[in-house]
């Protein structure tokens, strides 16, 4: 997987606004322990006005050497993520064979690279198929997290908050349909035609839908992880919340295989319950009660897990923005258009 003409990965990271993390990000990826000239980081910048671009221009000359990667600042016209990357195809010297999906707020260990190639050959070695993917772990910082993402961190830790997307927990290398921070292979992505730029969110699991029907695999390896940093008020995670629900509903217009039952069950018992109300049933809040019942054991659960009596009052609260917020968002998706968004700008 090496080549001694140019770089054969390249990691590319759409960003708007992410001046407090995309240093921490960019020197993580800078120190890699492959061969710098293997790799180039390429930033596409959606027009951020918050000095990110200073930031990636200061790092560009503390790391001009050839003892580092390339690492490009683009801009990015169409500002969401789906048209970054497209962008980011168009420039990519013709020697890189995979492409790393990144965001800013994210960081990896000094042997993330090495560990992916790794999983790459080991998944590769169990498909049966082409191979077009290969998804990481996604983890938690393990100091300097806020309160409220420690709530969210609690949140989507709990078997009451995860559905096998991105933020699954999962122990073994194996196929996948929703794969996380992805290596892709640069000729399964130009097979699909690359990312739909109509999708604002949502992108990677709409591709990743096309990758497997276009004959692809998807795999997943825990070996190599990425650490990305959730949302720091519960403002944001219910932007953040509702967007995810909301856009979910536009892949599964068109990707009706990407429904996951566990994402309809709170829409499912508050629409039993309005009903029962309704219907003039007696007890009718028999599941709303249980639902909270069932919340307050798990925040007690994380609250002795973590070693943080907060979550006895965070965890819940979090859980029910996450449940709301994805069930209103399944429901917008169906009569509204999408907007940027501005859980993170």
């Amino acid at each position: 997987m090496g080549g001694v003409d140019g770089p054969v990965y390249a990691t590319v990271i759409p960003v708007l606004n992410e001046r407090n993390h995309i240093e921490m990000c960019l020197r993580s990826l800078l120190q890699q322990s492959i061969d710098p000239s293997l790799h180039i980081i390429m930033v596409l910048d959606g027009g951020s006005t918050d000095g990110t671009q200073d930031v990636v221009r200061d790092l560009q000359r503390d790391f001009s050497s050839e003892e580092s990667p390339q690492l490009v600042l683009l801009d990015n016209p169409g500002r969401t993520v789906s048209h970054g990357r497209n962008e980011a195809m168009n420039h990519l010297p013709s020697t890189v064979k995979f492409l790393i999906e990144m965001i800013g707020h994210a960081s990896v260990k000094p042997t993330h690279l090495e560990e992916r190639i790794q999983a790459w050959t080991a998944c590769e070695s169990l498909s049966t198929k082409p191979l077009g993917g290969v998804g990481v772990k996604v983890c938690s910082p393990t100091t300097s997290m806020k309160r409220v993402e420690s709530w969210i961190e609690s949140a989507l830790l709990s078997p009451l908050g995860q559905s096998g997307g991105q933020f699954s927990e999962f122990s073994n290398i194996g196929p996948t349909q929703v794969p996380a921070f992805v290596m892709h292979r640069r000729e399964a992505i130009e097979a699909v035609g690359g990312w739909d730029e109509s999708y604002l969110t949502s992108q990677d699991s709409e591709l990743s839908m096309r990758l497997l029907q276009a004959g692809y695999s998807l795999y997943r390896s825990p070996t190599s992880e990425v650490v990305m940093r959730k949302r720091e008020t519960l403002g944001k995670w219910w932007k953040m919340s509702h967007r995810y629900g909301f856009w979910r509903t536009k892949v599964l217009k068109k990707h009706p295989k990407r429904a996951k039952w566990q994402e309809f069950l709170p829409l499912i018992g508050l629409v039993g319950t309005l009903a029962l109300l309704f219907n003039g049933t007696p007890m009718w809040w028999f599941g709303g009660g249980l639902y909270l019942g069932v919340l307050s054991l798990e925040s007690l659960r994380q609250s002795i897990l973590r070693r943080d009596i907060t979550c006895l009052v965070g965890t819940p609260l979090a859980l029910l923005i996450l449940h709301a917020g994805f069930s209103l968002g399944l429901v917008d998706g169906m009569v509204r258009k999408g907007r940027m968004p501005s859980d993170r700008s």
